[in-house]
């Protein structure tokens, strides 16, 4: 079983590359903001919008980078393949996981994400104002391709072609088309199924590995892909990093998700 969460207690005991990804989606600027305000001692800042999507790409409203684009974050970050990583964000939000799936595409294997979020780490971990001097590395990326999905996969897994379940992570009212606040057209990607990721977490954490196992475990079957999509890309990212510490073993992202999805399907209600 995947370990994707880890505890305070253990952050404490090793010396990890930190990794804050903390962000507001009413607000692109808050992030920034509060990393510059107080961050972890030693913790790089990673922005949604600015590092961990192409918001040039039409394919989606958080759209993935590219493998260049991926390969100079590392670098510049002077990040190497084998070091013991944890990223946190405010607590049971998406961004950190969404760094997490990045990292894991790029090949890194020891990478987690901090179970709570800044408030509990600040609480017995230096905090800062100053941004770290960083020397770059020169890393590649081992990539995983096969954790990520394109459109026309997706296609072949509605159309039963190749294996695969797909999981809609968005609200309930929003999966059966009864409410759409953002997307141009409501409902969702054929053969999907729904699990609202925001079941996922309590009191601002994610749900012990335990928890998550029982709530998910039945959801599909454990033997074939499981795909997780929201409506951006962004929350899919919590309902990938579940799946796996629940014991899924083979789990997959399509980061397009449904906004991608709608620019050239049919979808379903």
């Amino acid at each position: 079983m995947t370990k994707v969460f880890i505890e305070l207690a253990e952050i404490l005991e090793g010396n990890p590359r930190l990794i804050d990804a903390r962000f507001d989606l009413s607000d692109k600027n808050a992030g920034s903001q509060m990393y510059n305000m107080e961050h972890v001692e030693g913790a790089i800042y990673w922005d949604l919008e600015k590092d961990l999507s192409d918001m040039s790409s039409d394919n989606g409203r958080h759209p993935m980078i590219s493998k260049e684009k991926m390969t100079s974050l590392v670098q510049e970050a002077g990040l190497n393949l084998e070091d013991f990583i944890v990223i946190y964000d405010q607590g049971a939000a998406p961004f950190a996981l969404r760094a997490y799936f990045l990292l894991e595409w790029a090949g890194f294997k020891n990478i987690f994400v901090s179970r709570s979020g800044f408030e509990e780490l600040k609480s017995k971990l230096p905090v800062s104002k100053i941004e770290p001097v960083l020397t770059h590395t020169t890393t590649i990326p081992q990539w995983k391709n096969s954790k990520l999905l394109t459109m026309d996969e997706v296609r072949q897994v509605v159309a039963e072609e190749i294996e695969g379940q797909l999981i809609d992570a968005r609200s309930n009212i929003r999966f059966k088309g009864e409410s759409e606040p953002i997307d141009p057209i409501a409902g969702h990607i054929p053969t999907a199924i729904n699990f609202d990721w925001e079941l996922l977490k309590r009191d601002g954490k994610f749900l012990e590995q335990k928890e998550l196992k029982e709530i998910l475990s039945n959801l599909a079957p454990t033997d074939k892909p499981v795909i997780a999509y929201c409506g951006s890309g962004v929350t899919a990212a919590p309902l990938y990093g579940c799946l796996k510490e629940a014991g899924y073993e083979n789990v997959q992202l399509y980061v397009g998700s449904y906004s991608d999805w709608i620019r050239e399907n049919e979808v379903e209600k």
